[in-house]
């Protein structure tokens, strides 16, 4: 895939998808919820699977972070649910969510480099 099969503002190399449990969703908040958080920028997709009470993500991690997600699962009265594997995984998604902006804006640089003009020798 490349950049142009995602859309705006998302870049395959920031892509993340992230599964979460939640709780206190009914089919009545579902949609609203879904919707809200479809028009966050930087989301790719978004979906709620209310059987296994699962949302699935695909975002940009340099514009959106799980954080604000979870701002608009809240406002909704829903929240993550309240188990073990669910805060390692939320735990777990923050830390390589925050490596990834630190990563973006990392500037390379190498010892390599080839020397300037005027600090070659003259023949």
């Amino acid at each position: 895939m490349s950049d142009v099969d995602h859309r705006v503002g998302v870049k395959e190399h920031n892509l993340v998808v992230r599964n979460l449990k939640l709780r206190n969703v009914t089919e009545e908040n579902s949609d609203a919820l879904v919707s809200e958080i479809d028009k966050v920028f930087g989301i790719d997709e978004v979906s709620y699977n209310i059987k296994n009470g699962e949302i699935h993500l695909a975002y940009d991690a340099t514009h959106i972070d799980l954080d604000g997600i979870e701002e608009v699962i809240r406002k909704h009265g829903a929240d993550l649910h309240d188990d073990w594997w669910t805060h390692t995984k939320e735990s777990y998604y923050k830390f390589v969510d925050q490596n990834v902006k630190d990563n973006a804006k990392h500037k390379p640089w190498s010892c390599h480099q080839v020397p300037t003009k005027a600090n070659r020798k003259q023949k």
